[in-house]
């Protein structure tokens, strides 16, 4: 397999970008699609999916991600493996997420990660963080009653803001009174994980539940 170069960071304001993906056939996608889902936002190269679906085979996990060859090896790898639970796609979030929760099974959504997001240094660039306000209310709208948003960065300033935006919405309430989980709570952990932790440096978590606000 020829080796594809990547750009490690991605403009989503881009023009490229801004075409909203189309809803998904949720009965094609998946063996079972009304099995609990699992989202992952950024999912990159998928590796954290791939070993979620095969310890989980009773749930559907769903990664999407900016940067599409990352995408199309993923699902490459995911179909060598066989894995009907499992499905990555090429989008941009901040303009896709409503179409694609649209035409979920309702109650199916229930579970939300967004580790390591870009961090997007510069106060100009703010805009092209993935958690903005509209994302989280979307999420709002289509999570499950009890469902679950884990949220994880290694820049501090990153996670506070997405703590925050979180915590601003009265649909979730965030589960622990620790300024930050010192465990993660899934049974797999990212690569970027692991490579922040070997190296000593901190990781920034912070766990939501979506209430029940109607």
């Amino acid at each position: 397999m020829a080796v594809v170069r990547v750009r490690q960071h991605v403009n989503p304001l881009a023009k490229k970008y801004q075409t909203p993906a189309s809803p998904l056939d949720w009965e094609k996608v998946y063996t079972q699609p009304s099995q609990p889902l699992h989202i992952d936002i950024g999912c990159a190269k998928g590796r954290f999916l791939l070993k979620m679906a095969q310890i989980a085979p009773d749930w559907n996990f769903l990664g999407l991600e900016i940067r599409e060859p990352l995408v199309v090896e993923a699902n490459q790898l995911r179909s060598e493996l066989g894995l009907t639970n499992l499905h990555y796609l090429f989008c941009n979030v901040n303009n896709s997420l409503r179409s694609l929760l649209s035409s979920l099974p309702t109650g199916t959504l229930q579970r939300v990660t967004i580790q390591f997001p870009d961090p997007w240094f510069k106060t100009r660039h703010a805009k092209r963080r993935v958690v903005q306000p509209e994302l989280v209310a979307q999420l709002a709208n289509y999570l499950a009653v009890g469902g679950m948003v884990f949220l994880q960065s290694d820049i501090e300033f990153v996670a506070v803001e997405m703590r925050d935006r979180f915590a601003e919405n009265p649909a979730f309430e965030r589960l622990s009174t620790e300024e930050w989980l010192a465990q993660n709570p899934l049974p797999v952990p990212t690569e970027r994980e692991i490579g922040t932790q070997n190296k000593g440096e901190p990781v920034y978590r912070a766990l939501f539940i979506k209430q029940d606000y109607s």
